[in-house]
């Protein structure tokens, strides 16, 4: 990444974390365009620039954080056994969550409120668990399971999912490493039923 580049992607992240600031000192209905460029010591027509719309903004949260989460489990050796490698994407959120505990709940709070970042985050959402089955089948060579990446990721990011949520709605009251574990206690132990046919033959 080039000068040019690299100073454009500290003036789009400055403007996200100002904003998000801002959010939770007034709430998301109250702050406008205007103030985040005040704010973030840029024109408006600049925040504009990097983000269309005031989701925009929210939305670009959420996506670093999973962007980062994706970086550490790229970042584990191709040689790592898969489930080990996975924990590093729990860990990241982990980070994400205890770094800032107040801007994740204020988070969640918009989204309960705003039906089109809801939709917004659900595509986001479904765009990482197909880059987490790519590469879980690249890391599984030319004979991997297509079906076997697209499950696990989808399994991965549904337990990223149960963890935030639970630990959100109890308003940052329980550990969040406390419902990591217990989340995954409950999926390696079986605990979880599986849809199963009468009789429990598979069906053909």
């Amino acid at each position: 990444m080039g000068l040019r580049e690299t100073k454009m992607e500290r003036t789009r992240r400055f403007i996200a974390e100002t904003a998000f600031d801002l959010f939770v000192a007034q709430g998301y209905d109250a702050t406008t365009i205007e103030q985040i460029a005040a704010a973030a010591e840029v024109g408006p027509r600049t925040v504009y620039r990097y983000y269309a719309t005031k989701e925009a903004l929210v939305i670009s949260f959420v996506e670093n954080g999973l962007n980062a989460a994706m970086t550490a489990f790229e970042a584990q050796p191709d040689d790592t056994p898969l489930p080990e490698a996975l924990y590093a994407v729990m860990a990241s959120v982990e980070q994400t969550i205890t770094s800032n505990p107040a801007r994740l709940l204020a988070l969640y709070e918009i989204f309960d409120r705003t039906t089109s970042l809801r939709a917004g985050l659900a595509d986001l959402d479904w765009s990482w668990r197909r880059r987490l089955a790519q590469e879980i089948l690249r890391r599984s060579g030319e004979a991997g399971d297509a079906m076997f990446a697209t499950l696990t990721a989808a399994s991965t990011m549904n337990a990223v999912e149960v963890i935030v949520h639970t630990w959100a709605a109890n308003g940052n009251d329980v550990e969040v490493a406390d419902i990591t574990r217990e989340t995954l206690k409950l999926l390696r132990t079986k605990a979880i039923p599986v849809p199963t046919p009468a009789g429990g033959a598979a069906r053909q």
